[in-house]
């Protein structure tokens, strides 16, 4: 093909997006615009690129395919492509400064380019290919917020998935140990049930041996022992088995109970020898076996509030629409699924909230978003030791929610742009630059605004909400 203006006429005229235009502005685009070519991987459009520059012009796609990439938190990923019969790249009336993503060629393509510098004149002389470029704008801009909102959930559901991932591995690994623990010491509880049933107890034995028994499974103390305190009270039933000459080997789960040296004297006042040593291995091989299976409880009721928390951060049982919120659970619940970045950073964390709290009306699952992107960059902003404080009050008619950090801050420079679409001061790959645009939408939907102040030191997001009507004082389900 040649790049003659009788050629590039035709080619226009038989372009799929330009049907319907007039001649003549078909005839004004071809003496003004001229003939590209692109061979497969060359970078039509650099990430980064100043728009206004010239780099690119109204692109008529002829024929081929251009890949629309952009990096994201999981990585490169595809937003959009062009191709043959498309028109894109700078539009008129477009507010766009800076390209966000990168354009390559998948195939070779043709195109046909007009420069930046002639869109005053395109909108004053071609109305019709204007209109074309304005639908075309507003589309794009469709397409690219779906993608936009598309990535941005999956990168909240990876943050979720990845919290949930972290909290759950510590039950699931405390009920596997007692699992298999459980059914050793099951098995040592028979034997010495077995062992103290050969001595045959009398009556009065059994009394004092029940005594022993229920003292020793009563709750121990709510304040632990120091390792200090735990050797020498170890050592020190260790001496008293040693001295009534029966199997130290009970010394160990002795020690974890709240039995004291005058109740094993009481229980030595009634059994002796081979008779005493049997109902001491029957009295430790009961405290552990009942121990096991209070870890298991604990840890099985610790994975049913993670997934509880989970089921009611994602509203998976609700459809998405405004409810009066339970702002404490919401924030107590993305707590929890976050909780693994405060504790492998050694954060600080405080949670205040005023009592009587009236509800919001919102979209939980947006609601939650807002959470989790505002606590997440906390946890992110702040140092190995840091703090990040919490804290929800009434204020007027509504609900002010503070996010408080001690991290470095954001730069002045950077805090006019910290709501602009894709700007991020994290890593390449870390951040979206997305989570506080979308924070600020959802907001907004719902009646409410997101503001802040940041210096070395203190950073805090302000989040307003109004409240649900005739709400104050319900307390959430």
């Amino acid at each position: 093909m040649t790049d003659s203006g009788t050629d590039i006429l035709e080619r226009l005229q038989e372009h799929r997006a330009l049907q319907g235009v007039p001649a003549d502005e078909l005839a004004w685009l071809a003496a003004r615009g001229s003939y590209r070519r692109f061979d497969p991987g060359d970078v039509i459009l650099p990430e980064g690129a100043d728009l206004r520059s010239g780099v690119i012009g109204l692109e008529i796609v002829l024929t081929g395919r251009f890949g629309v990439h952009r990096d994201g938190p999981g990585g490169r990923v595809r937003v959009m492509e062009w191709s043959e019969g498309d028109i894109s790249g700078a539009l008129p009336f477009s507010r766009m400064k800076i390209s966000q993503s990168e354009i390559i060629a998948d195939t070779l393509v043709e195109n046909f380019s007009l420069d930046p510098s002639h869109f005053p004149d395109l909108v004053r002389d071609c109305p019709t290919v204007t209109t074309l470029c304005v639908h075309t704008m507003l589309d794009r801009a469709r397409v690219f917020r779906t993608s936009d909102l598309q990535g941005e959930k999956m990168a909240s559901l990876g943050k979720l998935s990845a919290g949930l991932a972290h909290e759950l591995n510590n039950p699931a690994s405390a009920i596997a140990r007692s699992a298999q623990k459980l059914g050793e010491s099951m098995a040592e509880a028979d034997r010495a049930a077995r062992a103290l049933a050969r001595v045959g107890l009398t009556a009065a034995q059994l009394e004092a041996l029940d005594r022993l028994r229920e003292t020793c499974l009563r709750t121990p103390p709510t304040v632990s022992m120091s390792p200090l305190e735990r050797a020498d009270r170890e050592d020190l039933i260790t001496e008293w088995l040693e001295a009534h000459g029966a199997d130290d080997s009970a010394a160990e789960a002795l020690t974890e109970t709240v039995v004291t040296i005058e109740a094993l004297d009481e229980l030595a006042g009634h059994l002796e020898g081979e008779v005493l040593d049997a109902a001491l291995d029957w009295v430790a091989a009961g405290w552990v076996v009942r121990t096991l299976a209070q870890e298991n409880e604990s840890a099985g009721a610790r994975i049913s509030q993670l997934v509880g928390a989970m089921k009611r951060l994602t509203h998976m049982d609700r459809a998405p629409v405004a409810e009066p919120i339970d702002l404490e659970q919401g924030l107590r619940d993305t707590l929890v699924v976050l909780g693994h970045k405060a504790r492998e950073k050694s954060l600080s964390l405080k949670v205040e909230v005023a009592p009587d709290l009236p509800r919001v009306v919102a979209v939980g699952g947006e609601l939650q978003q807002v959470w989790m992107n505002l606590l997440d960059n906390a946890f992110d902003a702040v140092d190995v030791g840091g703090q990040v404080s919490v804290t929800v009050q009434p204020e007027g008619n509504g609900v002010l929610v503070c996010v408080l950090d001690d991290g470095h801050g954001i730069p002045k420079e950077h805090q006019r742009r910290i709501f602009d679409p894709f700007f991020t001061t994290k890593a390449p790959g870390e951040g979206t630059g997305l989570g506080l645009d979308i924070a600020r939408a959802h907001l907004q939907r719902h009646g409410g605004n997101i503001d802040f102040s940041s210096r070395p030191g203190r950073t805090e997001f302000r989040v307003r909400l109004s409240s649900a009507p005739d709400s104050r004082g319900e307390t959430g389900s």
